[in-house]
C-alpha cells in the first residue's frame, strides 16, 4: 500500500472555524495541485463550497475521508485529474547539474531551497515537503523528486504550515517595500504640481498681505 502525507487525525478545538478545522486536515504540502495558491486557500474553498474536498492528491483517500466526515459528505471520489496520490517525495538537486539560476528558491512554497545567485543550490531535506513545485522552473532539470521514507506526521505539517505562512508573510512585505519605494521616487504629476504652485501662491499672498497690515500706521 501506497503511503499517504496526511497527518494523524488530532482533536480539534469547538473554537476554530470551519476553514481552520478544514486547513488542519489537510497535509500543507502547498503543492497547488487542487488549483489554489496553498492548502489554506483551498480549505477556504471548501468551507465556502468553492471547491469539493476530493482535489487533495497528496492527502490521498485518508484526507477524503477526514474532511468528508467533517463537512458531512461522503462517496466522493478523488478528482484524478488533479494527481495519482503515492509515496511521499523528497526534492533532490543534483549538484554537478546546478548552475545557481535562483528559479527553484522562488518557487519552493515554504523555503527549503537555500542557495545564492551563481552559487550552488541545495534543498533542506526534512523541510521539503516534496511539492514539486520547484521543478518545472529549472532551467537545466537538476532537480529529482525521490522516495522519502520519513513519514509525514502532524507535527511535519505544522511546520510547513508556519514556513509557508512565514514566507507569504516575507513577500507581502517585500511587496509593500517596492511598491513606497516606487511612489517616493516617482515623478508628481503635473496636476499635483499645479496644486502645489497653487498653495504656495495662496500662501505667499497671504504673507505679503500680512506684511501690508503690519507696516500701516
Amino acid at each position: 500500500m501506497q503511503a499517504s502525507c496526511v497527518p494523524p487525525l488530532v482533536p480539534i478545538q469547538s473554537t476554530l472555524s470551519m476553514v481552520d478545522r478544514i486547513d488542519a486536515l489537510l497535509p500543507q504540502t502547498q503543492c497547488r495541485r487542487c488549483g489554489f495558491d496553498g492548502c489554506r486557500p483551498y480549505a477556504e474553498a471548501i468551507a465556502s463550497g468553492a471547491a469539493g474536498p476530493n482535489r487533495c492528491p497528496p492527502g490521498g483517500e485518508a484526507t477524503l475521508e477526514r474532511v468528508g466526515a467533517l463537512l458531512g459528505v461522503d462517496g466522493l471520489a478523488l478528482d484524478e485529474s488533479r494527481g495519482a496520490p503515492g509515496e511521499f517525495p523528497r526534492a533532490r538537486i543534483v549538484e554537478s547539474l546546478c548552475i545557481g539560476c535562483t528559479l527553484c528558491l522562488q518557487a519552493c512554497p515554504v523555503d527549503a531551497i537555500v542557495g545564492a545567485a551563481k552559487l550552488m543550490h541545495t534543498v533542506i531535506g526534512n523541510e521539503c515537503t516534496g511539492c514539486g513545485l520547484c521543478l518545472p522552473p529549472c532551467p537545466v532539470d537538476c532537480i529529482v523528486l525521490e522516495p522519502d521514507p520519513r513519514l509525514w506526521a502532524a507535527e511535519d505539517a505544522d511546520a510547513a504550515r508556519e514556513r509557508h505562512a512565514r514566507r507569504t508573510r516575507r513577500l507581502h512585505a517585500a511587496r509593500e517595500e517596492r511598491i513606497e519605494a516606487r511612489s517616493a521616487t516617482r515623478v508628481p504629476s503635473s496636476e499635483a504640481v499645479d496644486r502645489e504652485a497653487r498653495r504656495a501662491a495662496v500662501a505667499a499672498a497671504l504673507d505679503r498681505a500680512r506684511s501690508r497690515r503690519a507696516m500701516q500706521p
